[in-house]
């Protein structure tokens, strides 16, 4: 089956700040739902508009998604919103039911989903 897997987390406006939120962010999706790189079909990153030094798929590549499909793009400005927020959708395939896929909320952007959190 495949299955979406959401997360988002916030970083610093650097380079490494960017790679190395994504790399924590994506390791904690794999862990949480017992995924290996294989089974990875495609990631879909977005940065707000603040976050601009790095793509956050440096990060997928540095680890070794270097067969699934990964893009990039700019989240919508909505007033008010979280700020310097990655937010990431993993699709692969598993055995896990939807009722039991793990979406990982890390830093600032545990806000975004609440009823998440220690699930």
């Amino acid at each position: 089956m495949i299955r979406a897997i959401r997360g988002a987390t916030t970083a610093e406006n650097t380079s490494d700040g960017i790679i190395q939120s994504t790399d924590q962010l994506l390791r904690e999706i794999l862990a949480a739902n017992t995924l290996v790189l294989d089974r990875i079909i495609a990631v879909t990153f977005t940065c707000t508009e603040d976050l601009d030094a790095a793509y956050p798929a440096v990060a997928a590549r540095k680890m070794g998604m270097t067969d699934a499909s990964l893009m990039c793009a700019q989240e919508m400005r909505v007033p008010g919103s979280l700020q310097k927020c990655i937010r990431v959708q993993v699709l692969a395939e598993t055995d896990v039911a939807q009722r039991d896929v793990r979406h990982i909320y890390l830093k600032e952007a545990r806000v975004l989903r609440p009823d998440l959190i220690n699930r």
